[in-house]
């Protein structure tokens, strides 16, 4: 268990990722989920080229993820996702007022994400 997000600059850029897939997607769904994270990431994607690598497809009924090759390479939340993440920022609180954000700083992986993409 990670305590305070203290432990999150030791997981790579893909559990990261997998952890906020499945928050929001238990939070919102997996459609809504998929559709404000590809919205993030086309907005991300002209400052972060390896983002070409995430890609967010329905298969057989469900949707599914890749994550690009430089999200397993990093230690901690690499700049890309950052970025994702700070383009989701706008999206969930349009849709949600503060409910997804507060959710997201609730958890401790993610918590200094979160936190680190409010300032930004």
């Amino acid at each position: 268990m990670v305590e305070d997000g203290e432990g999150s600059d030791q997981l790579t850029g893909s559990v990261l990722f997998t952890i906020l897939w499945d928050e929001l997607t238990d939070l919102l769904g997996s459609a809504a989920t998929a559709a404000l994270l590809g919205r993030a990431l086309r907005r991300a994607l002209p400052r972060h080229r390896d983002l070409v690598g995430l890609t967010i497809e329905r298969v057989d009924q469900r949707f599914a993820y890749v994550v690009p090759p430089s999200f397993e390479l990093a230690s901690g939340p690499p700049p890309a996702l950052r970025d994702l993440v700070k383009e989701l920022r706008p999206l969930l609180a349009e849709l949600t007022g503060e409910v997804a954000q507060r959710h997201l700083e609730q958890v401790p992986e993610l918590r200094r994400l979160a936190r680190a993409t409010a300032r930004a």
